[in-house]
């Protein structure tokens, strides 16, 4: 582990640990959470909705095959009761 990235990852351990009201022996819970935050925010961010969007813009949609109408719905038949 980097010197840094474990520093980041106490200092927010520290932090959850204080907004938990500092509790006995939860450690590490608030170390796995911190390290789990802290590695996250350094990995690549997916595009943002707007770029996907724009992305999508881009390409030429494929035309697609229009269905028939339906007509109207048929009524259904009344239940019909069987004999015991």
């Amino acid at each position: 582990m980097t010197d840094d990235r474990h520093e980041r990852i106490r200092q927010r351990a520290h932090e959850i640990w204080e907004q938990a009201g500092r509790p006995e022996g939860a450690h590490k819970e608030h170390w796995d959470q911190a390290t789990a935050e802290v590695d996250a925010a350094g990995k690549p961010k997916a595009k943002s909705p707007k770029k996907a969007a724009a992305a999508k813009a881009d390409k030429p949609k494929a035309a697609k095959a229009e269905k028939p109408a339906k007509g109207p719905a048929k009524a259904k038949s009344p239940a019909r009761k069987t004999k015991a």
